[in-house]
């Protein structure tokens, strides 16, 4: 029996098909490649000493879905594949749900023709919305500000309605807050399109002399340096919660939805001095405006997951930078080089 994981050669779904390999589970991945490269499969293998089964499909097109089940035993799924930009989303959101909504609508109705019903969803933290307190907890009000997070909170909602239809499903909903560091090898890590969106490759960048320096939007918020507080999780803690989630499917139908976060907050000046510590120089950082519809403080309360999955992170905030400064070193270029 395999594991299906679309969107397998991305950065969270690469680090996972790194621990399934080495946890000895058999795993066929689907990826369009539009946000990965396929050198991803060879650092896969030098990791592992594993190959897995690819295709190079579009969950748009349910025929390339189709082939994947017709030549393969698969009983259970983890979905990654979908768009995840916030501000592309923004500019583009008809792009945005057609491709995370269908491209979903497509898979589970696949799933269903071949009595496949055990998936675990990547999902996010954005289904929150500008939470009211902190630590945010799974049953929390859910809201959106962008295209991007609807079509998360909209796939959730999909996935509960199939299981009202239908008791033999098994979904297991992961809402995941900010995944960063990369494979300790250096083989692995993000290797994001163009200028970074995200805080931590954008550091990484000016740490190793790609970019002048980090802005800093704000340091007026109600935070202790007041810059804004994340919850940043290790790319691999959040891997192996899948492995949990994986196994708690095969155990119980129904729907479950978990938060994944170490469950402690890091502002964005605690990040850039991790940094610091991580390549062993100062990394020049400049002050600018709030950018509008950021938010104070996002972290999670992960209890649950450790209660139910038996799932914790280990990691913590010098490991990731450690692992993210490692892999950036390694690789100036991204899997370009």
């Amino acid at each position: 029996m395999a594991i299906l994981v679309t969107g397998g050669t991305g950065f969270i779904g690469s680090h996972t098909v790194v621990q399934l390999l080495n946890d000895n589970r058999e795993v066929v991945i689907l990826d369009n490649l539009c946000n990965s490269k396929l050198c991803v499969l060879d650092r896969i293998k030098e990791i592992t000493g594993k190959m897995p089964k690819f295709y190079q499909g579009d969950i748009l097109n349910i025929e390339d879905i189709e082939k994947v089940f017709k030549e393969n035993n698969i009983d259970s799924v983890i979905h990654f594949a979908g768009l995840k930009a916030v501000g592309e989303s923004v500019a583009k959101p008809m792009w945005y749900y057609h491709n995370n909504i269908t491209g979903t609508l497509n898979l589970c109705n696949v799933m269903s023709k071949y009595n496949c019903k055990r998936i675990v969803f990547s999902s996010s933290a954005t289904v929150y919305g500008k939470p009211q307190s902190v630590p945010i907890n799974e049953d929390f009000p859910l809201s959106t500000t962008n295209p991007y997070g609807e079509t998360k909170l909209m796939i959730e909602r999909i996935l509960s309605d199939i299981y009202v239809s239908d008791k033999d499903w098994s979904i297991s909903i992961l809402r995941y807050f900010n995944p960063i560091g990369a494979h300790e090898s250096g083989l692995m890590g993000e290797d994001p399109k163009g200028i970074p969106n995200n805080l931590l490759p954008y550091v990484a960048r000016v740490a190793f002399g790609k970019y002048d320096h980090v802005n800093v939007f704000g340091n007026d918020y109600a935070t202790p340096d007041g810059t804004g507080v994340r919850d940043y999780i290790h790319v691999v803690d959040l891997a192996n919660a899948h492995l949990k989630a994986l196994d708690r499917a095969a155990k119980v139908t129904g729907v479950e939805h978990f938060n994944i976060g170490t469950g402690v907050g890091y502002s964005v000046l605690d990040i850039i001095h991790a940094f610091e510590k991580a390549v062993g120089h100062e990394i020049k950082y400049e002050i600018c405006e709030r950018r509008p519809g950021d938010i104070d403080e996002c972290y999670a309360n992960p209890k649950k997951a450790y209660e139910v999955l038996g799932w914790k992170a280990v990691y913590g905030i010098d490991k990731m930078c450690l692992d993210a400064a490692n892999w950036q070193k390694k690789n100036p270029n991204g899997y370009g080089d």
